[in-house]
């Protein structure tokens, strides 16, 4: 896709940068984290996927507050107050020929949003709050904020990390195991903010509290959290549903922090309910794609002769070889459980280089696999994939004998022309699939270890 045109707002001297996208009749001004960057955002395909749910209905103003990202840096001894970062929005609305505007508020972005929402009442249409608080730290009278001594004690760990993807743990639980996904974040803490502006930063969050601005908000409220999420605890939402006048309190299910990983579309769908008045069906996302599944051959056997504790090991020594070796084969890992893998590939060619890689490479640890390979159209849902592909190519793999990989005669089709040779592996009823399907085996062969050709189809 084409990115949007990163501008400058100029805002007391200093210039902020944003990008508008979509054209709705509403405005939305997304305030981020402070750790956010407009400019990696568009690298992670499920950020791009949520922005642009949210531009389906809204004109989407995003930007990086001063002193982040691609704004105009400002002296981490001395951080402007908070009305200073106001007027970053006010700036950027005046920029944006945006009179009226919706805000979101995400996490730390929803100080700035709370606040202008109470300053500039005739200029906020609605408010909107994700995972947000008055206040980080505790106190006599706000019992659930957190300890300020761990608060510091925990910064002072993380500091060295930054930049490597430190908080992914905590704030994506469901994908920080994908490699991917670790890369993306690393970057995206790069670009969004240095160490030493985020310790600042964070110095001033644990001590801004803005309890007292609450009942001055006059704009409809919507406050959402994730229930399950491990970095804000829920309590801090409920806080705010308590203190502003109307709002509506939404928990929605969920281990994720982050807006964009899990279920997404439950936290879009909310957003354009409360500001357009209705909720459009979202159809899920459908494509091509080739599936893998492997499957470690005589595992309880193995168990039971190894113990436990190396079996455990050989299982994370098993998951470090799946996860090179679908970074070499442009594979994503969509489940890696127990003694299996299921991942996704964008040709089969690919998906049946990686699995015979895989299964010369765990050998050296002892185990032996086999592995189904069948290209289909999938349904994404969330970190997810559905659809009678995915049954497909797990009955596939179910029917593969030791150190086999056995692909649908689909699979065979599409990578005609290259020198992949199959042998073919009969006919047979796939349980749960209708009709009788040609199954063929892929004959061993060296493998090459560059991660894809002009024949990687």
């Amino acid at each position: 896709m084409n990115l949007p045109e990163t501008r400058y707002a100029p805002s007391g001297g200093q210039n902020v940068a944003y990008q508008v996208y979509g054209d709705g009749d509403v405005d939305l001004i997304y305030c981020a984290e402070f750790w956010n960057s407009i400019e990696a955002q568009w690298m992670e395909p499920r950020f791009e996927a949520f922005l642009r749910r949210l531009a389906s209905f809204s004109r989407l103003i995003m930007f990086d507050q001063r002193g982040t990202g691609l704004s105009d840096p400002v002296s981490t001894a001395e951080l402007p107050p908070l009305e200073q970062w106001i007027d970053d929005i006010r700036a950027v609305m005046d920029a944006t020929g945006s009179q009226r505007t919706a805000l979101l508020g995400s996490g730390a972005g929803g100080l700035m949003a709370i606040v202008f929402a109470a300053t500039f009442p005739e200029r906020t249409t609605s408010l909107i709050l994700l995972n947000a608080a008055a206040r980080l730290t505790r106190s006599d009278d706000y019992a659930f904020g957190r300890d300020p001594k761990g608060e510091r004690d925990w910064r002072d760990q993380a500091r060295p990390g930054w930049g490597r993807g430190a908080l992914a743990e905590v704030l994506a639980p469901t994908v920080a195991h994908q490699r991917e996904f670790r890369d993306w974040w690393a970057r995206n803490e790069r670009l969004a903010i240095r160490p030493g502006m985020k310790v600042a930063l964070d110095r001033m969050a644990e001590e801004v509290d803005i309890r007292h601005v609450l009942p001055s908000i006059q704009a409809p409220t919507l406050i959402l959290v994730r229930a399950g999420n491990r970095f804000v605890d829920p309590d801090h939402s409920r806080y705010l549903a308590d203190h502003i006048s109307g709002a509506r309190f939404v928990a929605l299910p969920g281990d994720d922090y982050l807006p964009f990983v899990g279920d997404s579309d439950a936290i879009v769908g909310e957003i354009e309910e409360f500001l357009t008045g209705f909720r459009e069906a979202h159809q899920p996302e459908r494509l091509l794609a080739t599936v893998m599944f492997t499957d470690i051959v005589g595992s309880t056997e193995r168990v039971a002769a190894v113990g436990d504790r190396r079996w455990r090991e050989l299982l994370d020594r098993h998951r470090e070889v799946v996860r090179r070796v679908l970074a070499r084969y442009r594979g994503r890992e969509v489940d890696t459980t127990g003694d299996g893998v299921l991942a996704t590939f964008d040709g089969p060619g690919r998906a049946i280089r990686a699995a015979e890689a895989l299964r010369e490479s765990v050998r050296d640890l002892g185990l032996t696999i086999r592995a189904g390979v069948h290209t289909g159209e999938i349904e994404l849902a969330g970190e997810e994939i559905r659809g009678i592909a995915v049954h497909i190519g797990a009955r596939v793999a179910a029917l593969a004998g030791p150190d086999e990989v056995l692909v649908s005669s689909t699979v065979r089709d599409l990578v005609a022309g290259s020198d992949i040779v199959f042998d073919d592996a009969g006919i047979h009823s796939l349980k749960g699939v209708p009709g009788e399907w040609r199954l063929f085996r892929v004959t061993p062969r060296t493998i090459r270890e560059e991660g894809g050709g002009s024949n990687d189809r």
